[in-house]
């Protein structure tokens, strides 16, 4: 069946290709603007990496760092213009999200206040504070709850 669905997948996309009525060169343009601006935030941007273990495929959430033993850190101090968070499953990169920095804190704050995101104490002696923030949060924040 898959090599049925490949097949399908390439006839569409060789009548797309062969179209004169798409807009190939318009949606090129776009999208080389879009992969020339993450060349660029990868490149010389600043950009907080964090990794994300198993757990987050369990729980629907992932961690993010607030503070420490009573100090700020992870998120609350960064100097990062961006915030990366890899997403593992057995080792494995299996996913990556990227957000602005500012845009992370918004999202991290609606969603405690608005959505279904929660603050908790983890990690190592519990000494961490932890904002949980579900999936369907970070896409529902980036239009609003």
């Amino acid at each position: 069946m898959i090599n049925g669905q490949a097949m399908e997948a390439e006839d569409k996309l060789r009548k797309y290709q062969n179209n004169t009525n798409s807009k190939f060169d318009i949606d090129l343009d776009f999208g080389v603007h879009y992969e020339n601006s993450l060349a660029k935030i990868l490149s010389i941007g600043k950009v907080e990496v964090k990794t994300e273990r198993d757990k987050w495929k369990k729980t629907g959430n992932i961690a993010i760092e607030l503070s420490c033993e009573g100090n700020l850190s992870g998120l609350n101090i960064t100097e990062a213009d961006w915030w990366a968070h890899i997403l593992t499953i057995d080792k494995k990169v299996v996913g990556v999200y990227l957000w602005p920095v500012d845009k992370l804190k918004e999202i991290v704050k609606q969603s405690v206040k608005y959505g279904e995101g929660k603050v908790v104490f983890g990690g190592d002696n519990k000494a961490a504070e932890l904002a949980l923030i579900p999936f369907k949060d970070l896409t529902k924040a980036l239009y609003g709850f």
